[in-house]
């Protein structure tokens, strides 16, 4: 299904870059750590659990990847948190081991600065391990199994959403472990380096996609192709294009459609 929503003035702001310095986070949230035993260090996970959570029902989880230079914090925000709390969800952002690993997407070679999510783009950072997209994707799959193995989680109601590059991630961790979830939220997907007819591999996986139209950091034609192979194979799919959205705002515009999406869809038994 294609939607059109104009963009929110009240909407959230652009991603953190540069030197601007976040909110305070919300006091609901969970900061946690713990050892990544890959590399012998401790890495961070923010965690929100909706009150309505009771240890005697399985409850649904959302994991949100945040975008190039983001925190697991970053998506721990805003509207999604009370959300959260109103679908009974827990709500939990991995850090992708750091803030510009790709969560697994294989880097496409090139010449250094030749393009977004390339193999020697300019946000590496010199004390990267060689490994980096790697880390970053077992970093999510390692939280993953520890909430599942602390709450009592819904295995037919177990989401994966994300944006810019976390929605790269979503589209790449979606197709490449199906079996782990019950539906997909990309916001404004970084995808420079996926095959959007990848999607079609899982033809069962409900996915949503939302992107504005005035979005200058990822063009919204990436996430059009992707609507389109959805659309072609006949899949179960949303597409919110915002008008006058941009890169940022679309995070907290999408969010009741993300969360809507996630309520109406459930894993099948035999999947």
């Amino acid at each position: 299904m294609v939607l059109a929503q104009p963009a929110n003035p009240e909407g959230a702001p652009a991603p953190f870059r540069g030197r601007f310095t976040p909110p305070p986070l919300d006091p609901r949230v969970e900061v946690r750590k713990y050892l990544f035993e890959e590399t012998n260090e401790e890495i961070s996970y923010a965690v929100y659990v909706s009150s309505k959570v009771k240890s005697n029902r399985k409850s649904p989880l959302i994991i949100a990847l945040h975008g190039l230079g983001g925190t697991h914090e970053t998506m721990m925000r805003g509207n999604a948190l009370d959300l959260a709390e109103e679908g009974g969800y827990i709500l939990v952002g991995p850090m992708g081991y750091n803030p510009r690993g790709w969560y697994g997407i294989p880097a496409r070679p090139g010449p250094a600065g030749a393009g977004r999510g390339g193999a020697r783009e300019p946000f590496v950072a010199e004390n990267d391990p060689p490994n980096l997209r790697e880390l970053s994707e077992r970093d999510v799959m390692n939280v993953l199994e520890m909430i599942r193995e602390e709450f009592n989680v819904d295995e037919r109601r177990t989401y994966l959403m994300g944006h810019s590059m976390g929605g790269a991630g979503t589209l790449y961790l979606g197709t490449k472990y199906p079996e782990q979830w019950a539906a997909l939220a990309a916001i404004a997907p970084a995808a420079f380096g996926l095959d959007p007819q990848s999607i079609a591999t899982v033809p069962d996986m409900p996915v949503v996609i939302v992107h504005g139209d005035m979005d200058t950091a990822v063009p919204v034609e990436v996430s059009q192709s992707w609507a389109a192979v959805l659309e072609e194979n006949d899949m179960t799919y949303d597409y919110l294009e915002v008008v006058n959205g941009d890169h940022g705002n679309v995070i907290s515009i999408g969010m009741p459609t993300i969360f809507e999406f996630f309520d109406r869809h459930k894993k099948p038994r035999s999947r």
